[in-house]
């Protein structure tokens, strides 16, 4: 399983995605993840509504395995229900 996370700095909700994926990655074999800065990448709201397919309001934007999520909420409901997460 691969995530990429869509993220700035000093967003509380990207800043939790990340331990979540970090958490993820040290407890299971079959995981990793990819952070990419917007901010640091260049890549506007506009760019990321494309990837997304969709209006996008907030980060982060979270793809398990190239399929959209949603943000950190849902990535963190997924991972507790479907890849043991206890956080």
């Amino acid at each position: 399983m691969f995530v990429v996370i869509f993220g700035r700095p000093a967003c509380p909700y990207c800043v939790r995605a990340k331990e979540i994926a970090e958490e993820l990655k040290e407890n299971r074999t079959d995981f990793n993840y990819r952070y990419v800065d917007i901010h640091a990448e260049g890549i506007s709201k506009a760019d990321l509504e494309k990837t997304v397919g969709k209006p996008v309001e907030t980060v982060p934007q979270i793809f398990i395995d190239q399929d959209h999520i949603g943000g950190c909420t849902e990535f963190e409901a997924y991972a507790k229900e479907n890849l043991g997460l206890y956080a």
